[in-house]
């Protein structure tokens, strides 16, 4: 097979992720994507950044042993706990990550705080405090740390009360405060977008998607790799959970319109 015509490989702690891949058939409809979703070990924001590396290396050798030309790791925390390390692994195709959308939230230039919501993890990683350091003179960044959120959305619990009750319980405090726009800081919140803007409206709510699969675009045409089959795209999902739900809670969200 030509590589140019491998599929590329994405992989998230569980179904977060699918809200990066969403943004890829988007703006590369002709490629071939396959999507992990590590459910049988989520929620990664609650390990040690040990156990998170090497769940990341499983699953990336996994993708690598299916041919693919490059690499996404669509979670906000195994990127900011493995990625360099990923990234000396297989230096061979591109290994692309994401982090916390600062800089579109900075370049609003909106009255009041900046919220960033994330795992514990994420927040706690040398990657995302040397990112705060280069925003936080020109805005006030506040990191919200949301344990257990990313989990309640795995369970498909994208509306209602628990989640409601949830979000007023970490958001609550900011309510009255002026904000300028909410960051969305793991792969599974932007599921929930809608719920959060009932809570905090007529805000902006960035997450970093767009940025990301902007940069594996930018990487495919740099190293003359984007698909030349001509043809639409597919998309394999495969989840190391044995659940019927989960498959179809992926099914669900990769049709799920949330913008």
């Amino acid at each position: 097979m030509d590589v140019r015509n491998r599929p590329i490989g994405f992989f998230d702690s569980g179904v977060g992720g699918i809200s990066v891949l969403k943004e890829a058939i988007r703006i590369l409809p002709k490629e071939d994507f396959i999507y992990y979703g590590d459910s049988k070990n989520a929620p990664y924001g609650d390990k040690s950044v040990d156990e998170i590396r090497q769940l990341s290396f499983n699953v990336a050798q996994f993708l690598v042993e299916k041919n693919i030309k490059a690499l996404v790791v669509a979670c906000n925390t195994a990127t900011s706990a493995a990625i360099k390390d990923l990234r000396k692994k297989y230096s061979n195709i591109p290994v692309i990550g994401i982090e916390p959308a600062l800089k579109p939230a900075v370049e609003i230039k909106g009255m009041g705080k900046i919220l960033i919501m994330a795992t514990p993890v994420t927040l706690s990683e040398k990657k995302f405090n040397n990112l705060l350091k280069k925003y936080n003179g020109k805005s006030d960044i506040i990191p919200v740390p949301c344990p257990g959120l990313a989990e309640l959305i795995e369970a498909g619990i994208l509306s209602g009360n628990k989640l409601q009750n949830y979000l007023e319980d970490k958001l609550s405090s900011y309510i009255q405060n002026e904000i300028a726009a909410i960051v969305l800081g793991c792969t599974h919140y932007p599921f929930i977008k809608d719920e959060i803007s009932k809570l905090i409206p007529n805000v902006p709510i960035i997450d970093g998607s767009i940025g990301t699969v902007k940069q594996l675009k930018r990487k495919l045409i740099t190293l003359n790799l984007l698909n030349v089959s001509g043809e639409k795209g597919k998309v394999q999902m495969i989840n190391s959970s044995e659940s019927k739900e989960i498959m179809e809670l992926s099914n669900k969200l990769l049709k799920l319109s949330y913008n």
